[in-house]
Order: structure tokens, then sequence, then C-alpha cells
């Protein structure tokens, strides 16, 4: 396995970030699986701050396809496990993924989204649905629909999007890039 170094993630400006991706097919093949077990990895060894530093790393929650340059229905998603210990509130490769419903309420985070295609800091709020229900394939092709709500569904809205051609900063009103409907929850 060859780690996916920052080299490797395709930047802002390149078109395939602004494509729509294809749908995977199943069984993976052996570079689908490839793949899919690279970008995990990715976001494994980013949150390693000694790793993140041996490797050059920007740490990472989360890796679409595309920002490896491959146009594909499939995202690493590893959301950290809260400080208190307890268990991770999400972490699997999402593909062909498809939110099949949400709530009415928004959700943005305080110190609004970065991306590692992005390179520049885009300050705003990035509303997005607080509450979502995932319908994805895992890698051996079973078929998931979860519940997710506050950071974990924004960090797959954020993935889901890549694989859209939308990038985070397109949710940002230029004109008011601090201001949020008041039903909006906001948090860390």
């Amino acid at each position: 396995m060859v780690l996916i170094l920052m080299k490797d993630i395709v930047r802002d400006g390149d078109p395939v970030l602004r494509q729509e991706a294809a749908q995977v097919s199943f069984p993976l093949s052996e570079e689908d699986q490839k793949l899919a077990d690279d970008m995990m990895e990715y976001l494994v060894v980013s949150q390693d701050p000694e790793q993140c530093e041996k490797y050059g790393l920007r740490a990472g929650v989360g890796l679409a396809a595309p920002q490896v340059g491959v146009s594909k229905m499939m995202a690493a998603v590893l959301v950290p496990a809260p400080e208190d210990g307890g268990k991770s509130p999400f972490t699997d490769v999402i593909i062909n993924p498809v939110i099949i419903s949400h709530s009415v309420q928004a959700g943005a985070l305080t110190e609004g989204e970065g991306c590692l295609s992005v390179d520049k800091d885009v300050p705003g709020f990035v509303p997005r649905h607080d509450r979502i229900t995932l319908r994805y394939q895992d890698t051996t092709g079973e078929t998931h629909k979860i519940r997710l709500k506050h950071y974990p569904a924004i960090v797959c809205q954020h993935e889901i999007d890549h694989l859209h051609g939308v990038l985070f900063y397109d949710h940002i009103d230029h004109e008011h890039p601090f201001e949020v409907s008041d039903d909006t929850v906001l948090f860390e």
C-alpha cells in the first residue's frame, strides 16, 4: 500500500473537482478496493499528529475519490472519537451515497469548513442539514441506511458534495459570510 500524500491531493481549479462522479459497480475492482483502502489509510495516518508531521500531511476527516483525481462515487469518512473516549460517531467508506431525507433545521460549524483540496482559508458559515438519513454501500456492496446528526452529518454532506462537483465555499453567503438563520444549530 502506498500512502496518499499531499502532492496526490487534487487542488481547487482542477476540473475533476467540478464533475459529477460516476456510480461504482460491484463487486469492486481491485483498483477500486485499493482506492477505498488508500483513502481510509490517509485519514487514519493524518489524524495521528506524529505520522501527520512525518509525512507532511494535513489532518482530514473525509476524503472523496475526486480529490485524488478519480471521478467515482466513493469517499472515506473517519470522524474521530470524542475526547471522552466514546465510540467514533461514524467511520466507513461510503460508495454511491444518497441522502434520502434530511432535517429542515440547518447546522454549521462555528469555525467554518476546510478542505484538503482548497489551500486558502475561506471564512464563513457553511449551512448544511443538521440531520440526515444516508443510504450507501460499503466496500462489500452491502447497503446501509443510517441517521447522522451534527458533525458527522456535516462531514458526510461535505464529502457527498465532492461527488457532485460542489465545494464547501459554494454554500457560503459571500455578502454576509457569518449570518445564518436564527434556527441554525452552530457547533464546534
